[in-house]
């Protein structure tokens, strides 16, 4: 009998597993779809100026994203299973609250100096596309930090069905918005907003539904909040840099080339690197949980261990998946662009393999990055962060004065090279045990 009982337990966590891996699979494949009929909507929508526009509108919010919100998203996702492990989850959704509401106060502190701003330089025409994007930062910081709570706890469906959800949000609001408000970026930043804030409501109905506080212990809000706040400060500290190394490739364009140019290399990103970023998205969505639920506190070797073996192989894994798809993106760039976007960007489209191949490095860096948080080791990860990220910003200038877009895109491979590499070095090192263990 016990033997039976011990030989379900495998059988019983695969299954687990493999549930989770399917919604997972199903939310990426649905929001992957949406993106792509997304992009076929704008670029029916805006012309490749106005794409342009919008690609760097967008960075705004970005730029918020990265240096407040995301940060902290990434703290509150991480200490989900510490919390659950102590009985303390009232205490620690709390200090969520808390964190995410002050960094909602210091977005509209800034949006009221972008506004004054804008207005003192003579872009007041820039002030509704500004605007728009503050409140979608908003809304994306706490999707991000829901997203984070429920993937933790493993409510694989949940998340699944507010990503794809999120995705198709957009196209429907968008065509809603254009209709309404005309075809223009600060339409379509409206679009993206509206349909953050739908999906944070329905996020937070789910959240109040499914997560209830286990708090059997009274616990210090205050204390939960510090040690957030203390792991996700160096992510917002690099935050910036990270906004300005992807915020540099449009903004060298621009500089150095056209709109036209910018919007034909927004869409070719689209097209090439963001499929396989989510592609590998739902690799690092399926892992990351169970990595800190090895990790716990991080204070066992043996733990410690076990979750690394898990990222060698997760590693392993998404640079095999890479190498397939780049391949397949050699043999088919021509005809996904033909169908997706249209004449205006076919003559780009041999470099969507390039990105494909910068995705892939790229998201193989951040399953490493992933290890290191597990063992509360966020710390390690500025000087990577911040040394990597200059060096794509002149990267992405050098490349598009030199050679445009296409200086941008081998600009880009070589960032994600770099990141890859040196993630890799510090995860190696940063590890007590040995591969062969």
């Amino acid at each position: 009998m016990g033997k039976s009982s011990n030989a379900s337990l495998p059988r019983t966590r695969l299954h687990r597993l493999a549930l989770e891996g399917s919604w997972i699979v199903f939310g990426q494949v649905l929001a992957m779809l949406g993106s792509l009929a997304l992009i076929r909507v704008l670029t029916a929508h805006l012309n490749t100026e106005q794409y342009g526009q919008l690609a760097l509108g967008l960075t705004v919010s970005e730029f918020i994203y990265q240096t407040v919100s995301g940060g902290l998203a990434v703290g509150i996702g991480r200490f989900y299973s510490v919390a659950y492990d102590r009985g303390e989850l009232g205490n620690y959704l709390s200090a969520s609250r808390i964190l995410l509401l002050n960094a909602s106060m210091v977005v509209g502190l800034v949006g009221v100096f972008l506004v004054l701003g804008l207005l003192s330089l003579g872009y007041g025409q820039w002030i509704g596309l500004a605007t728009a994007a503050l409140v979608l930062s908003v809304f994306s910081g706490y999707n991000a930090a829901l997203n984070n709570i429920q993937s933790a706890a493993r409510q694989r469906a949940v998340v699944a069905c507010h990503t794809g959800l999120g995705s198709w949000l957009k196209v429907g609001l968008v065509i809603t918005a254009t209709v309404c408000l005309g075809n223009s970026s600060t339409a379509v930043v409206v679009g993206f907003a509206c349909a953050a804030f739908l999906i944070t409501i329905s996020q937070l109905l789910h959240l109040r539904k499914t997560i209830q506080a286990n708090s059997t212990v009274a616990g210090d809000i205050y204390g939960w909040k510090e040690k957030m706040w203390k792991f996700s400060l160096p992510f917002c500290t690099f935050g910036a840099f990270t906004w300005m190394q992807l915020a540099s490739d449009r903004w060298a364009l621009q500089l150095f080339a056209t709109k036209e140019e910018v919007g034909q290399y927004a869409v070719l990103y689209q097209l090439g690197y963001l499929p396989i970023a989510l592609c590998i998205t739902i690799l690092i969505n399926l892992i990351a949980p169970v990595i800190y639920q090895r990790s716990g506190d991080a204070t066992s070797d043996s733990r410690n261990a076990s979750a690394h073996r898990l990222a060698l192989r997760a590693t392993v894994l998404s640079l095999t998946m890479t190498c397939i798809c780049v391949l397949l993106a050699f043999g088919l760039h021509e005809a996904v662009c033909s169908l997706l976007a249209g004449p205006a960007y076919s003559h780009v489209s041999y470099l969507m393999p390039w990105l494909a191949l910068a995705a892939g490095l790229f998201a193989a860096g951040q399953i490493l990055a992933t290890k290191l948080m597990g063992e509360m080791k966020s710390s390690k990860l500025t000087l990577i962060k911040i040394t990597t990220a200059l060096m794509g910003v002149l990267f992405n200038l050098l490349g598009a004065a030199y050679m445009g877009i296409q200086g941008v895109v081998f600009a880009v491979v070589l960032f994600s090279l770099i990141y890859f590499l040196w993630m890799a070095g510090a995860s190696s090192i940063s590890s007590k045990i040995k591969v062969s263990q």
